[in-house]
């Protein structure tokens, strides 16, 4: 198998709103083609967000039901707790970041000022691809 990501919530609802350049969209298409990978922060940001349309809706409700949910486990709280100590991150982002490095998954995300600077983190940003 290739290169596994970790998608986050800011990642999956720009895809899902056609709000990446070209390149981005046809790179998230590959990946939810392939292997859907969310952390449970990822699903509770998503559920809690109001879709502008019956499209994003029903989007979201696929990425659930298809992905993987990786859960909040102690490996994780470590990991963001070190990540915490060392940067000033939100706690939300902290966790995203340390399940894509406690799993070794690459983080697609578009919030290059938080996760660029956690050291170790493979991260790509859809929408300067």
């Amino acid at each position: 198998m290739g290169e596994r990501y970790l998608l986050d919530t800011s990642c999956i609802s720009k895809a899902l709103s056609n709000a990446f350049p070209t390149n981005g969209l046809a790179f998230m298409q590959t990946v939810f083609d392939s292997e859907i990978n969310y952390s449970v922060i990822v699903r509770i940001e998503l559920l809690s967000f109001k879709p502008d349309t019956t499209s994003q809706k029903e989007g979201i409700a696929a990425i659930i039901a298809s992905g993987y949910e990786f859960p909040l486990t102690e490996a994780v709280i470590d990991r963001t707790i070190k990540i915490r100590r060392g940067i000033k991150i939100r706690l939300p982002d902290a966790i995203i970041a340390a399940t894509a490095l406690v799993y070794n998954l690459t983080l697609l995300a578009d919030n290059d000022a938080d996760f660029k600077r956690v050291s170790g983190l493979k991260y790509i940003n859809p929408a300067v691809l």
